[in-house]
């Protein structure tokens, strides 16, 4: 499945290196059967790069990005995730609530795996939930330049919910309540809406939004 977002990008390439495919046969020309080799990678690249698999929903706070971790304090409820561009950028919801607020915020492009990244353009969201707030931003990268939402202020979304697409390479960053105890570490590898980030009390393990 492609991500929705990215279907331009992989049908493009395809439309091109089809037509070219086509002259190549009209005309008899190996030139134009050669042009068709860089469309033709593009095409694999982008069909890689926006794939939007199934996943199976995790227990307890899900990724909300596949990655790699580069910080998980304990003390503050912050977990921060480098995507790599062979890593899936469909974001899902780490926990169910009603999406609080959605703002834009203008930026740079530095590196995603640099501090520098603070300052780029992110999309920030605030989930309200009976965890309490989770805030969660969704970092671009030097390469990225788009950052796609799916849901709206005020939706109530599902644990495991997509909610938006970062193109290539990019960060994102959650910060959880005291109620969620965070159970991952610096460089472990994680799944969008499988990898349990965190872990509930028993109370709280409930997913429904709050009314």
């Amino acid at each position: 499945m492609i991500a929705r977002g990215g279907t331009v990008f992989v049908v493009a390439p395809a439309v091109l290196m089809g037509l070219l495919l086509v002259t190549a046969l009209a005309v008899s020309s190996n030139v134009f059967a050669l042009l068709t080799l860089p469309f033709g990678i593009l095409f694999l690249v982008f069909l890689i790069f926006f794939r939007d698999p199934a996943r199976h929903i995790g227990n307890g706070v899900v990724s909300p990005a596949d990655g790699r971790i580069m910080e998980a304090d304990r003390d503050t409820g912050h977990i921060s995730i480098y995507m790599g561009l062979r890593d899936v950028h469909v974001n899902r919801a780490p926990w169910s609530g009603i999406v609080v607020v959605r703002r834009r915020r203008a930026g740079g492009y530095a590196v995603a795996s640099s501090t520098a990244a603070a300052g780029n353009h992110s999309v920030d969201w605030q989930i309200g939930t009976l965890l309490g707030e989770i805030q969660l931003r969704q970092i671009a990268g030097m390469l990225a330049r788009r950052i796609v939402p799916y849901v709206d202020e005020g939706a109530r979304i599902k644990k495991g919910q997509k909610i938006g697409l970062i193109r290539f390479g990019s960060r994102v960053e959650l910060l959880l309540p005291p109620t969620a105890r965070i159970v991952v570490a610096v460089g472990d590898r994680v799944r969008a809406g499988e990898t349990t980030v965190a872990e509930v009390e028993h109370g709280f393990a409930q997913e429904d939004t709050p009314g």
